[in-house]
């Protein structure tokens, strides 16, 4: 997921500063957003799942001690810790997207391109 995000910016960029197509690659990059928008959704209600799992978990060791739910709590632990990482990235990572988009939509005003008779 990452390797496909840093691909995609890297192609935005690039296409870009060649000043071709720019409405095309707002109306794409824009799709792409969208794309992004729900795929971080998604992992934000599996990364709230994961954590109440952590919590109700962590509960049940102090309740009772056992090797099932320590190792219970270790598995989600780790794997809240890891979806908090990944919904990190891709938080980050749609922010910058809607700078590059507000960016196009600036270079597209800029060359006098009305996009609502488009």
């Amino acid at each position: 997921m990452t390797k496909y995000m840093r691909e995609h910016e890297s192609y935005l960029l690039d296409a870009m500063k060649q000043n071709d197509k720019l409405v095309y690659l707002l109306e794409y990059h824009n799709r792409q957003i969208k794309w992004l928008q729900h795929e971080r959704i998604v992992h934000l209600l599996v990364m709230i799942f994961t954590a109440l799992l952590f919590v109700f978990s962590f509960v049940g060791m102090i309740l009772m001690t056992n090797l099932f739910t320590l190792l219970l709590v270790l598995l989600l632990g780790v794997l809240t810790v890891t979806y908090i990482i990944h919904y990190y990235v891709l938080e980050n990572t749609v922010q910058r997207w809607y700078k590059i988009s507000n960016s196009l939509n600036q270079q597209i005003d800029a060359i006098g391109v009305n996009l609502h008779t488009l």
